[in-house]
This record gives C-alpha cells, structure tokens and sequence, in this order.
C-alpha cells in the first residue's frame, strides 16, 4: 500500500447481504404469522436508475438505491430482484443490454454471472419478471408482492415502489414491507459495522491529512480536495456519504454551507476557525465526521471558550450512552453542557435550568444532536411506530426520538454556532434577553461556529466510537504542528 495510509480496503463478501435478507425474512414471516396471514409471495424490489445530466447524454456517476443495496449488494443500475416469502429463495433481474454496450461500456455480462457474483438463488432478465414470478406460483393463485413504499422521515420523500411490465397481473401489497425493512437496517450486523468502521478509518485519516497541510491563505475548496484525494486514492472510496461541508470563519454557522450557492469557495484568513464535516463510503456504507479547528494552528482564547463547551457536550454524551436511553434526553445534556460553558464565560447570564425551559439552547445549536449512520448518512428508522417530532427549537431538528439499542450506529455532533439570523431575534426577544451578556456575546459576531462529530456504535453495556480524530485542544495543535497521530508513548 503507499505510505499515505495503512489501512487497506476490504474485500466485501456477499454474505454481508445474504444474512440481510434473512434478517428481513424472519421479521416478515414474524409479522405475517402473528397477524394470521400465509407465508406466500414475493418480496419485490426495484433498483436505482442512471440519471442523465438534465437534456444532455452526460451520465452522473450511479449509486445504488440504498434498500437494493442493502438487500443484494448490486452495485450496477437497472436492476430488480425477489425474494419468494415462503423459502427465501432470491431471484435476480438483469437489464438486457444492447450489443454496442460491449464498445462503449464494457463486457456484457449474463445472467449466470450475476447469479455466481451476487450469491443468489436465480438470475434472469428484467423482462421476464411476470412471466417468472408467475410461473412459480402456478396453480397456486395470483402471487402477492410484497413492495416498498413509505415515508422517509429524514427526507419526507416516499420510497418508491417496483414497477414493471405486468405488474397489473398482481396482487400488491404496499403496506407491510417498508417498516419490516427499515427497522432491519436500523440494528447493524458485525459485518455492517465492520465496514462503517472502515470508512471512519479512512475518513479519520483524511481529516488528519487536512489538519497537517492546511495553510491561511487557501481556499475551503482545497481542503474538500485533500479530504476526497486522501480516501479515494488510499482508502479506494469512490463516493462520499455527503456533499463536503468546508467553511471557515463566519461560514461555520452555517449548518450544511458546501452547496451550489456556497460552495466551499473563501479564502481562509489567519484568525478564521475551520469547521470540516466530511466521511466517505464504501460498499455502499458511510461514515459522517466534523473536525473544528483554527485554519492556523492555534487556539484563540474565545475559540478554546467555544470549542471545549462543545468538546464537553461530546464527552459528556458518549460517556452516556447504552441501551434504553432516550435520545431526547442526551440531546437536553448536550444543550445543557454547552450553556453551562457559556455561562463560565460570561456570555450567558441566569439560571441554565431557566434557559433550558425557554429553548435558548436551540438559539446555539439549531439541530439536532445526531442521527442514524449506516448505507445512508441519516440512515432511515427515526420516528418508525408512530413516534412524533417535538415541535419546539432544537428539538423539532431531532431525526429520531427513540431509545438507543444495542447495534445502532449513532453519530454524535453537537454544536455551538453564533448565527444572526437567530441570534438577533433572541437577543431582542422579551423572554430570552434576559440571559445575554450583550457586551460579551457582540465579541463573538462573526465568528462562526464549532462542532464536533464522532460516530458511535452501540454495545450492550454502553458505546465504542468509530471515529480516530485529535479531539482535545493539546492533540489538535499538537497534530497541526507535525506530530503524529495517535501519540507514539
């Protein structure tokens, strides 16, 4: 391997997805006894498709739609695939492709090469999937499919069901399979985990390239270029989890700055804080870091004030963490650390029990405290089982609302950010100005904000963090100067 990194990409085996596929049929054959139903049907899932860059023949790079992927592992577009309810036994659908596919795009593969490479059961092509489905089930009645369609509550984007030619010769069902199917991606397998801890590996490493080779002077675009050269020429990470989040000085208020209209573009000035929120993917599963730090090396006496009252959130959060806690309340301690520090440093005056009942927390840190990781930044599952958000500030931000688990995968991010478009209102509001300093908190205009983000998996007694960064002020200064991470003792 180069001496860029130690780490080396895994090999990734099918079992990964043949044991998620069981994972989904014990709890679909679970759910369907217990309400007196047959074991009879298709689980019946539809891939992703390319998407050409709006009228021109320019293909964007594919991902795979994130339920395929966590079934069958199919990392090439126009694909279908089946799972018989009764059996288990998986059929695989491939698109016919035309000859000159072979010029252009490479070898034309048949299905009994998908059948060896995807570890399933049957390949065939996609336009057979009435006639095969059908078939196995002759004399047996119409066959029922079991198709995905639900809420993403994340997104509030439905998933989209299957659709093919035929499909009208069937019995559908789309309402059963989507919470079967997302309350199984929400509890991660050793396998799953496994490389959720791979992309935090890299990512780790990456953000330390980032920390050791910044400069004032640069653009934020370079740091995003660091990052992705560091995990795909080391790590093999073709995709990342998410559009690269780089802005510094006053950018890092700005909770998801990186996007077509800020597109990580400042020039980093002496005195400007970095705050860098990037995790790449691999095999389809992702990581999600933020690293904050001075873009030159050293800690303002304010930006110390700021960074360890977020610093002491995360701790204090991880150090929290087991199954049978409610998210809410590590977020309420997250808020509370952090106000707790604000107070220290004068910026906040009163009572921090008072300023909690008002909500003043979500005036510092808008969103919520984490969320799901998995095939999916903000994995699915968060307010599954008719659970409801909180409307009130911070609060209504939260992506999930339920009690940890042993298997989740949690990131933890607070953060504390001084943004005028709620800080203003705030501080001009009869019923929180009371708690500002105001000679204090104008010294922090303009500057930002700090978070800091680690992914954590959830063991049976408490938690494990994925994530390898310097976190302390000594450790971070220490690594930007040259030392080596971790510490040699």
């Amino acid at each position: 391997m180069a001496s860029g990194s130690s780490l080396l990409p895994p090999q990734v085996p099918m079992e990964l997805h043949i044991r998620n596929r069981k994972k989904l049929l014990e709890s679909l054959h679970q759910h369907l006894s217990h309400s007196s139903r047959p074991l009879h049907g298709f689980v019946l899932l539809q891939g992703g498709e390319e998407h050409m860059r709006h009228d021109t023949d320019h293909v964007d790079l594919f991902r795979q739609e994130s339920y395929f992927a966590y079934l069958f592992g199919v990392k090439e577009p126009g694909f279908y695939a089946a799972i018989d309810v009764a059996n288990g036994e998986t059929i695989l659908f491939a698109p016919r492709l035309p000859d000159d596919y072979a010029v252009w795009l490479g070898e034309i593969n048949q299905p009994s090469y998908f059948k060896e490479h995807y570890k399933v059961d049957k390949a065939c092509f996609t336009n057979e999937i009435a006639s095969v489905l059908e078939q196995r089930y002759q004399g047996s009645g119409t066959p029922l499919l079991f198709l995905l369609y639900g809420l993403n509550t994340d997104s509030n984007n439905f998933a989209k069901p299957a659709e093919f030619q035929g499909i009208d010769k069937f019995d559908k069902d789309l309402t059963t399979l989507h919470p079967l199917l997302t309350e199984c991606r929400v509890i991660k397998t050793e396998m799953e985990i496994a490389l959720i801890q791979y992309a935090n590996d890299i990512s780790s490493e990456a953000h330390i390239e980032v920390m050791r080779n910044v400069k004032v002077g640069m653009k934020e675009y370079q740091l995003e270029s660091m990052f992705l050269h560091h995990t795909y020429m080391y790590g093999g990470c073709r995709h990342c989890s998410y559009t690269c989040i780089c802005p510094t000085g006053e950018n890092s208020a700005i909770l998801h700055y990186g996007n077509a209209a800020t597109p990580n573009d400042k020039t980093l000035e002496d005195g400007d804080i970095a705050l860098l929120d990037m995790g790449a993917e691999y095999h389809f599963y992702g990581s999600d870091i933020t690293c904050s730090f001075p873009v030159n090396g050293k800690f303002t006496s304010d930006q110390s004030l700021i960074y360890n009252a977020v610093l002491d959130a995360h701790n204090a959060v991880i150090s929290e963490m087991k199954p049978g806690v409610s998210w809410v309340d590590m977020h309420i301690l997250a808020e509370k650390v952090i106000l707790e520090s604000l107070k220290k440093g004068n910026i906040l005056v009163g009572d921090v029990n008072d300023m909690l009942s008002a909500r003043l927390g979500g005036i510092f840190m808008s969103h919520g405290l984490g969320h799901f990781l998995g095939i999916d930044t903000h994995d699915p599952g968060g307010y599954l089982k008719d659970l409801k958000r909180i409307n009130e500030p911070g609060l209504k931000y939260l992506r999930t609302v339920r009690e940890l688990q042993e298997g989740m995968v949690m990131t933890v991010e607070p953060g504390c950010y001084f943004n005028d478009s709620l800080l203003l209102p705030a501080m001009n509001s009869p019923q929180l100005s009371k708690f500002f300093n105001q000679k204090v908190i104008n010294r922090f205009h303009g500057f930002g904000g700090v978070r800091i983000e680690s992914a954590l998996v959830v063991t049976a007694t408490g938690c494990y963090n994925m994530t390898k960064c310097p976190r302390e002020i000594h450790e971070v200064e220490a690594v930007m100067a040259g030392a080596p991470w971790p510490p040699k003792i």
